[in-house]
């Protein structure tokens, strides 16, 4: 329990840290933006309410996921983060991806009249900085993870439970990025006289928001609708299973995620068929002792003992 509750802990300092962030951000950033005129730096301003809204709503994920079960809820409330972080993505997507490139193709067909970039410039190196802060703290606590479960950071950005993590990280990611298309936007304008560059820029911004928001949706969508753990994990679980006492065969295997630290294993066991009822009462609390050890996350075990395929034939 000690793990989860850090892990939890670490997800929610992460979020607010990025919120906090975010959201003097995006009111330098619309100031910048009404002065000069530019498109990109109103679609960053619009990128960086988005991401705070987005914080905010992981915030709230975080905390409604971590209520015990109750009588109506035997299994606790872990996917209700899920649910929080899908709207989060759906915030994403329209409040900074649609009005970032109908901003641009407003500024690409109509122009627009630029003013002052200086503040601008200003806003976005402040910003990059604040940013770079807020992502430092992130691959800290990534680091943090892959190196407790011993796998890479593509593997675990990949097949995290742990969406909270993974939007900040994308999100302080994509924010680096498209600080540097409104500089680029910016600069493009101000040395060409022409909003196209601006322009150019926000859209890019936006269609960069919707591939974020798009891989988180599926993400969350995924373990919302009780996705399982990877092939890999399955067949080390399956092994743990099998050198149990009694344990001739696994004859299917079945889990699904509630959550980061919060994983049901379900499985029909055929056991030795001269083990008696009470050697397989232990050898069930034994496998459960086991699969718990080898993988904290597992909260959940249910194990069926089964006939074997040829048996019941």
């Amino acid at each position: 329990m000690g793990k989860e509750s850090t892990g939890s802990e670490e997800s929610v300092t992460t979020v607010v840290v990025a919120g906090v962030c975010n959201l003097g951000i995006a009111a330098a950033k619309a100031l910048a933006g009404l002065v000069s005129g530019s498109s990109a730096m109103l679609s960053e301003a619009a990128h960086s309410f988005a991401d705070t809204v987005t914080e905010l709503l992981l915030f709230t994920s975080l905390k409604r996921g971590e209520r015990p079960a109750d009588a109506a809820h035997p299994f606790g409330h872990g996917r209700e983060r899920y649910l929080w972080a899908l709207i989060a993505s759906v915030a994403t997507f329209v409040g900074g991806a649609v009005f970032s490139v109908y901003d641009g193709i407003h500024t690409l067909t109509h122009g627009e009249e630029l003013g002052d970039p200086a503040l601008s410039y200003v806003v976005l190196g402040v910003a990059f900085v604040l940013e770079s802060v807020s992502l430092a703290r992130t691959v800290r606590q990534l680091e943090a993870e892959t190196a407790r479960l011993g796998v890479g950071w593509l593997r675990f950005l990949r097949h995290t439970a742990d969406t909270a993590l993974k939007a900040v990280f994308l999100e302080d990611s994509a924010a680096l990025v498209g600080l540097l298309l409104a500089f680029g936007g910016l600069l493009g304008s101000q040395l060409s006289g022409s909003g196209a560059w601006d322009g150019t820029a926000s859209v890019l911004i936006g269609l960069l928001l919707a591939w974020v928001a798009y891989v988180l949706a599926r993400d969350n969508v995924s373990l919302l609708l009780g996705r399982a753990l990877p092939g890999p994990l399955e067949e080390r679980l399956v092994a743990v299973l099998r050198d149990q006492p009694h344990v001739v065969e696994v004859l299917d295997l079945a889990t699904s995620v509630f959550g980061p630290d919060d994983i049901l294993v379900a499985a029909k066991v055929h056991f030795a068929d001269l083990a008696t009822a009470a050697e397989i009462e232990q050898a069930c609390d034994t496998a459960e002792l086991s699969l718990r050890t080898a993988f904290p996350a597992v909260t959940k075990v249910y194990l069926d003992p089964t006939p074997s395929r040829a048996q019941s034939s």
